[in-house]
């Protein structure tokens, strides 16, 4: 298994695109593209020394790409104090961006789309927004995914209500973004539009902040391609299950795959928000059911 950055050129920087290459490659076997969520970045799925689930699935004889959105993880530049794009470039320009390259890349007909929290919200939105990139979705995986979050929790209040509603905002009023590395609340930092956008889509409507696209109206009707929700039995604010079926409703994806990372669904953990990719028992747990999804494919 060897690993190779590739960098899109991107507006007046780069987007990095991280690619782990099987050792030995299966030829029928489409690419798969990661996408992390917010506060985060694409080391979430792999590591340089081989660790993580992109890497794992490499090792399956999968392709596998790991995007950082821009001016998060070797993406450049780095989100600073004039830093203005949000999610809406994401899933307008970053995640085709990231698709096309990947089809050219390898010759394949199809990409396996999978995300980790709030990448899964960005990559559903572009899956709806661009119809013309349906047909070159193989499938759909996401990790503790939710659009709303209206679990009720001491918890919620703290870390939803108080510092991400309030607190937040009012930093990157200050510092023109929130330096969520630098106060260790997260992986990577967070652009204020980003930030701002979040607030209004987690509390409110699916609709987009700058061309009012609709895509609770749009996602009516849509034909989605296999798709599989995960959640963790202690993931409980930012993946809550609850908040991830309530995500599968919305989409029309109620009889989509489900599953809960609990002991007593007979995993070997309760597994948190973050763990159910970086646990380092995941990859004896639930990781080699990921694979065997995948290969039915």
């Amino acid at each position: 298994m060897k690993q190779e950055s590739h960098f899109l050129p991107y507006r007046d920087g780069k987007l990095h695109l991280r690619h782990i290459k099987p050792s030995m490659p299966i030829a029928s076997r489409e690419p798969i593209l990661m996408l992390h969520g917010a506060m985060s970045n694409g080391r979430v799925f792999y590591s340089p020394s081989g660790r993580g689930l992109a890497c794992y699935l490499a090792e399956q004889g999968y392709d596998v790409y790991v995007l950082d959105t821009a001016g998060r993880g070797l993406s450049e530049p780095r989100i600073n104090a004039s830093y203005s794009l949000g999610q809406t470039e994401v899933i307008l320009e970053q995640i085709p961006l990231a698709h096309q390259f990947i089809l050219s890349q390898t010759g394949a007909d199809k990409v396996h789309w999978c995300a980790h929290s709030w990448g899964g919200v960005l990559m559903a939105s572009c899956y709806i927004r661009f119809e013309s990139l349906r047909p070159e979705v193989a499938s759909f995986v996401t990790f503790g995914t939710k659009r709303t979050i209206k679990v009720k929790s001491l918890r919620k209040t703290m870390m939803v209500d108080v510092f991400w509603n309030r607190l937040a905002p009012l930093m990157t009023q200050y510092q023109g973004y929130l330096a969520a590395d630098k106060y260790r609340i997260g992986m990577d930092n967070e652009s204020r539009q980003s930030l701002l956008q979040t607030i209004d889509w987690v509390g409110g409507d699916w609709v987009d902040a700058e061309d009012h696209f609709d895509y609770s109206e749009a996602v009516k009707g849509i034909s989605w391609p296999k798709t599989w929700f995960i959640a963790a039995q202690k993931d409980y604010v930012l993946g809550n299950p609850r908040d991830v079926k309530d995500m599968m409703l919305e989409c029309g994806l109620e009889n989509a795959d489900y599953t809960l990372l609990s002991k007593r669904k007979g995993f070997k953990r309760d597994y948190t928000h973050g763990g159910m990719l970086t646990d380092k028992v995941a990859v004896l747990d639930h990781f080699p059911l990921v694979s065997d999804w995948y290969n039915r494919f």
